[in-house]
């Protein structure tokens, strides 16, 4: 991941200590010494507002695009400062200062092979020694920025136990009215609320191959076992794989992943998923984070091929970190499973969603945290044995502790809740979990 300390105040100030008698003119127009004296005391952006309405008519001038390039580089327009900045230095190759905005504009949209070498040829050309002192400040944030964008992986391995007070998600009532039937039916022993007390075990390794500043292999493998005294038959594992490739543009990232999954239920695959997940992260700064994400998966159930779906999804996702610890985060989602059997509408289902949590650093070693969901589903026809449409609101609360003990380790006790209200009386039910998991990450 690119650092996010403040780089652009760095190089503001680097850039800031050349002089424009740098360039060849020495002397601009109102309208560039104007824009420049904005840039320079703070106002970029009115600097670039200023100045982008002429760049069609002005390019190629050098003192303008070297301004320009300054205000858009000030303003996080970096794209437009490379274009800019690049016909300056072409036009006038001894423009150090040119050169110097340049280097970092390259750096912000990934390319810091280029800026070194931009800001190398800077102080090599004559930058002032408070300049040349600063851009040697901006040359080791690119190498801090490059070890930490080097090709890396980590992983973790975590145990957990605890008790779940409806491991089947069933109904409390074992009489259902089941119109189609014309009376009561009873239930299944498996079928209604069972708890169980439960032990978990998890594993996951992820890693990135960078191919260049921008360019980036990504993969990821995960597995989950859980075993439930006296209920083996809802023993369940999981299994997770991914791989793709990411692209890093300024504080922009792109990736796309194939994605496969199977879910296993007492020995027996009874669900996988594969397809693919396209995702846009845009880091604002170190503090602010948002994103997009759109998932197609085509579901399969080897057991029940009357339930295979084509599921699409597509979300969004905003976090910040506030002051005195204080971390929020929050999404929305929206997206449909379309039944591929014919007939069976009422397998198929709309969804749409949201997700809100907040977490509280108390000290450097203890976070409390709370995270709430919910999501609704709208079945597509009248249930064949209830004779109505099937609509689910599910609400879900967890809230938790993330305890350090020491490097590598956390420890989190978590109570969650769900409620489920449905239309269709088998699928209505709550569920209360408690546990504690331990986790090392490496």
């Amino acid at each position: 991941m690119k650092t996010t300390f403040p780089l652009s105040q760095l190089c503001a100030l680097a850039l800031t200590a050349f002089l424009l008698p740098n360039a060849a003119h020495a002397e601009m127009d109102a309208l560039v010494r104007d824009a420049l004296a904005l840039a320079e005391s703070g106002n970029a952006k009115a600097a670039y507002d200023m100045l982008e309405p002429f760049e069609v008519t002005r390019a190629g001038d050098p003192d303008f695009d070297t301004v320009f390039g300054i205000a858009a580089n000030q303003s996080g327009e970096h794209v437009r400062a490379v274009m800019a900045l690049e016909r300056a230095t072409i036009v006038q190759p001894g423009n150090t200062r040119a050169r110097a905005e340049l280097g970092r504009a390259m750096f912000a949209v990934g390319d810091s092979k280029s800026a070194r070498a931009l800001l190398e040829q800077a102080k090599a050309q004559g930058a002032p020694a408070e300049a040349a002192l600063t851009i040697d400040q901006f040359l080791r944030a690119i190498d801090a920025a490059e070890a930490l964008a080097q090709s890396s992986w980590r992983g973790y391995v975590e145990a957990s136990v605890g008790h779940d007070d409806n491991i089947s998600s069933g109904p409390q009532n074992a009489n259902v009215a089941v119109p189609a039937l014309g009376g009561n039916v009873t239930l299944g022993a498996n079928a209604v609320k069972k708890s169980a007390t439960f032990a978990g075990l998890a594993a996951a390794v992820s890693g990135r191959y960078v191919i260049d500043s921008r360019w980036s292999a990504i993969g990821a493998a995960g597995a989950i076992t859980r075993a439930n005294l006296n209920q083996g038959q809802f023993n369940n594992h999981q299994l997770n794989l991914s791989g793709g490739a990411s692209y890093r543009l300024d504080r922009q990232e792109f990736s796309a992943v194939a994605v496969y999954e199977d879910y296993t239920v007492d020995g027996t695959v009874t669900r996988t998923q594969r397809g693919a997940v396209g995702e846009w992260v845009y880091r604002m700064d170190s503090n602010r984070e948002m994103g997009a994400y759109l998932q197609y998966s085509k579901l399969h159930y080897p057991n029940q091929s009357i339930r295979d779906a084509n599921r699409i999804v597509l979300g969004g996702s905003y976090a910040q970190q506030f002051g005195d610890g204080l971390l929020g985060w929050g999404g929305i989602y929206a997206g449909s499973e379309n039944e591929t059997t014919s007939g069976v509408p009422y397998f198929g289902h709309s969804l749409g969603g949201l997700r809100l949590g907040l977490q509280k650093s108390i000290n450097p070693t203890l976070a409390v945290y709370a995270a709430f969901g919910y999501e609704n589903r709208s079945y597509g026809g009248q249930d064949p044995f209830f004779l109505v449409k099937r609509k689910d609101d599910q609400t879900s609360l967890s809230i938790g502790v993330n305890w350090v003990p020491a490097k590598a380790w956390r420890v989190t006790p978590q109570l969650s809740y769900i409620r489920n209200q449905s239309s269709v009386a088998i699928n209505d039910y709550d569920r209360t979990t408690i546990s504690v998991a331990a986790r090392y990450e490496f």
